[in-house]
C-alpha cells in the first residue's frame, strides 16, 4: 500500500497503525515538510493529529530512526537527518 503525506491511518488496513504512520512520515520528510536537523512535529500533537496513542507515535519515530531518516536527542525530540530530506550522509 502506498502511502501520501495527506493520509489519514485506516484501522481496517492490512499495514499496522505504526507502519501506516511511519509511511506517511517518510512521504512528509520527502516532501520538505522538515528540513534537515529540524524537529519533527511532537509526539503529543502527532497523537492528536493522526488519533493514535503515544506508543505508536514513538514506534513509527523508531522506524524511521532505524532507517536513517531522523535522529532523537532526549528530552528534545526526534530531527531529520540530512539524508532524511535527501542529502548525502
Amino acid at each position: 500500500m502506498s502511502y501520501g503525506p495527506d493520509d489519514q491511518i485506516e484501522r481496517d488496513a492490512p499495514d499496522a497503525p505504526y507502519e501506516q504512520l511511519a509511511e506517511i512520515l517518510r512521504a512528509r520528510i520527502a516532501r520538505g515538510d522538515w528540513k534537515p536537523d529540524r524537529a519533527l512535529t511532537a509526539e503529543t500533537r502527532l497523537s492528536g493529529e493522526y488519533k493514535l496513542s503515544r506508543p505508536t507515535i514513538r514506534r513509527a519515530i523508531d522506524a524511521l530512526v532505524d532507517a536513517g531518516l531522523v535522529y532523537r536527542v532526549p528530552g528534545r525530540g526526534a530531527f531529520v537527518t540530512a539524508r532524511g530530506a535527501g542529502g548525502d550522509t
